[in-house]
């Protein structure tokens, strides 16, 4: 009997493959579910009764997403898998087209919750919120440790010159959504660009580090950090700033784009830099310039969301209200640059 297929899986295929690679590591018939879409890669949970797996893909019809998207991810969590950095255990990677209609990896399930928004961190209480957010630092610290030559990742980015990259790469990327004026863009970007921190020794960086990206356990523990897909090496100091940005109040209450700092017991952003600064030995006096950096490239992402929006490329509630939300990032960015 053929099973029900979700979007972009084909069960009895993948099977197939899974036992002719694997070969008894699936004891009965498939099904499976997808968990999220969107605009990044497509994520599956499969079992077959007994075990479960995480099923990765790209997005259907997505013609720019190719094998090396999948290769990257999976090869940072066979990298990281049995370090001090909590990441599923890598099942296969399969870059064959002919299987699924599109490359993909297999990795374990890991039981645990992700939290997205202050409401759902304030269901676990103080004392747990903020163990839960100082645990999210210490696990980026242990990744910042990981040396990148003995985990097989000495050639997994460049980061000489990284921050200037990254901020051309973001410069371009508003520059393709620009339809409408923006007090303060400009401004923010060249202020950005004037004041290029010197950066620290290059780490593995996972590139959109936050509290949604990890799952805790029921023992509040982070069982694993997941959403690879934009991990390199550079600068380290990136992820702490993006970690500090999601943990300052936005002052929105009805944003459709969430900070867990609202929640009970959720530490402070000073404390958050303390804490990475004592643990990892690393200066993090121009953190100003990175949280503001943070601030820059979630506007310019947000600005992207709104501009398809305005095309009329969007699907699903909320997105009339991201518009409103660009300036209000803008502005912190600002005011976080001239803190600083």
């Amino acid at each position: 009997m053929s099973s029900v297929h979700p979007p972009g899986l084909d069960l009895d295929r993948l099977r197939g493959h899974l036992d002719r690679e694997r070969p008894g590591l699936v004891s009965g018939p498939l099904s499976g579910r997808l968990i999220e879409g969107g605009r990044s890669n497509l994520t599956y949970s499969v079992t077959d009764g007994t075990s479960r797996w995480v099923v990765r893909r790209p997005p259907l019809g997505h013609v720019l997403a190719t094998a090396h998207d999948m290769k990257r991810e999976h090869r940072v969590i066979n990298a990281l898998y049995g370090t001090a950095v909590p990441v599923p255990a890598p099942v296969l990677l399969c870059e064959d087209d002919s299987v699924i209609g599109s490359p993909f990896y297999v990795m374990e399930f890991v039981d645990g919750t992700p939290y997205r928004t202050a409401d759902e961190l304030a269901a676990l209480g103080p004392r747990r919120t903020r163990d839960a957010v100082l645990a999210l630092v210490d696990t980026l610290v242990d990744l910042h440790a990981v040396d990148p030559a003995s985990a097989g990742l000495a050639d997994f980015g460049r980061p000489e010159g990284f921050l200037d990259r990254q901020l051309r790469r973001w410069g371009k990327q508003l520059d393709a959504s620009r339809n409408r004026e923006l007090a303060g863009i400009d401004e923010l970007h060249a202020a950005l660009g004037r004041s290029l921190p010197a950066s620290p020794a290059p780490t593995v960086v996972h590139g959109d580090y936050r509290l949604d990206n990890v799952l805790i356990g029921s023992d509040d523990a982070i069982k694993a950090v997941l959403d690879w897909e934009m991990s390199t090496l550079g600068d380290p100091l990136t992820d702490l700033g993006l970690l500090v940005m999601y943990s300052a109040p936005l002052g929105l209450p009805e944003s459709p784009v969430s900070t867990t700092a609202g929640a009970p017991g959720h530490p402070a952003p000073q404390e958050l830099i303390e804490r990475y600064g004592a643990r990892s030995g690393r200066d993090t006096s121009a953190i100003s310039w990175y949280t503001a950096f943070a601030w820059f490239k979630l506007a310019v992402i947000l600005e992207g969301i709104h501009y398809r929006y305005t095309l009329g490329q969007t699907v699903g509630a909320g997105f009339d209200r991201i518009g409103d939300l660009v300036p209000v990032f803008i502005e912190h960015g600002l005011t976080t640059l001239k803190e600083g």
